[in-house]
C-alpha cells in the first residue's frame, strides 16, 4: 500500500472515530439537557420532527422512520413511551385503516416549545461555541456530504435502520447516573420541507448553505 492511501486511512479512521464519540456525547449531554422534562435525543428528534409545519396533520410511522433514519420496529418502542407519557398521539391513518399517524398532543406541544427549547438552544449555544457562523455552514456542508455517502451505502445495502430504541437506552442509562437534531436547526428534523428527502435534495440543500 502506497503511503497516500496509508494516509487516506490513517485519517479515515480518525474521522469516523471522531464522529463516533461525537455522536455518543451528543446522547449523553443532550439527554442531560432536557432530563427535567423527561426526555432522551431520541425523543427530542421525534418532537422536533412532529413540529415541522409539514407535520401538522400527523406523519405516519414509515414516513417518521425513514427521515429520521431509523427502522419502524425500534422506532415503535420510543413512540409507545412518548404515547405513554401523553406526548403524542398515534391514531389510525383514515388513508390507509393499515397505517397509523403520529401527531404531538398539546402537552408535547407545551413540553417541547416552552420547557425543552429554551434548554435545547442553550445546549447549543455550549457546543458551538467558539464556532463562526462560517465554521458552522461549513461543518453542516461536509456532514451533509457524508451523510449522503452513508445513505447510499444503506440504500445499496437495502438496511432498514439503525438501533434507535438502544440508543436511546444508552442515553437514558447515561442520564440517570448524571451523566433530543432541535426541529429548528438541523437536529434531524427541519433540514427540508418533505419527510424524505431524496439524495439530490440534500445534496442541493448542503450547496445553498
Amino acid at each position: 500500500m502506497d503511503n497516500n492511501r496509508q494516509s487516506r486511512i490513517d485519517m479515515a479512521n480518525r474521522i469516523f472515530f471522531r464522529l463516533y464519540q461525537s455522536a455518543n456525547m451528543l446522547h449523553k449531554t443532550g439527554s442531560r439537557a432536557v432530563q427535567d422534562e423527561g426526555l432522551t435525543t431520541q425523543q427530542w428528534a421525534v418532537l422536533g420532527a412532529l413540529s415541522r409545519p409539514a407535520a401538522g396533520g400527523g406523519v405516519g410511522v414509515g414516513e417518521l422512520a425513514r427521515y429520521l433514519m431509523v427502522s419502524r420496529q425500534n422506532l415503535a418502542g420510543v413512540i409507545s413511551r412518548m404515547e405513554r407519557d401523553g406526548l403524542v398521539q398515534v391514531d389510525t391513518d383514515v388513508r390507509d385503516r393499515r397505517a397509523r399517524r403520529v401527531t404531538m398532543t398539546e402537552h408535547g406541544s407545551r413540553v417541547w416549545q416552552q420547557e425543552a427549547q429554551p434548554k435545547i438552544r442553550d445546549y447549543y449555544e455550549q457546543a458551538l461555541d467558539g464556532f463562526s457562523s462560517a465554521d458552522m455552514t461549513h461543518l453542516l456542508h461536509y456532514l451533509l456530504k457524508l451523510l449522503d455517502n452513508m445513505t447510499g451505502i444503506d440504500e445499496r445495502h437495502g438496511a432498514e435502520g439503525s438501533d434507535f430504541d438502544g440508543e436511546e437506552s444508552a442515553a437514558a442509562n447515561s442520564s440517570a447516573s448524571p451523566s433530543r437534531l432541535s426541529a429548528q436547526s438541523e437536529n434531524p428534523t427541519k433540514r427540508a420541507k418533505s419527510v424524505t428527502p431524496s439524495r439530490k435534495d440534500r445534496t442541493s440543500l448542503a450547496a445553498k448553505r
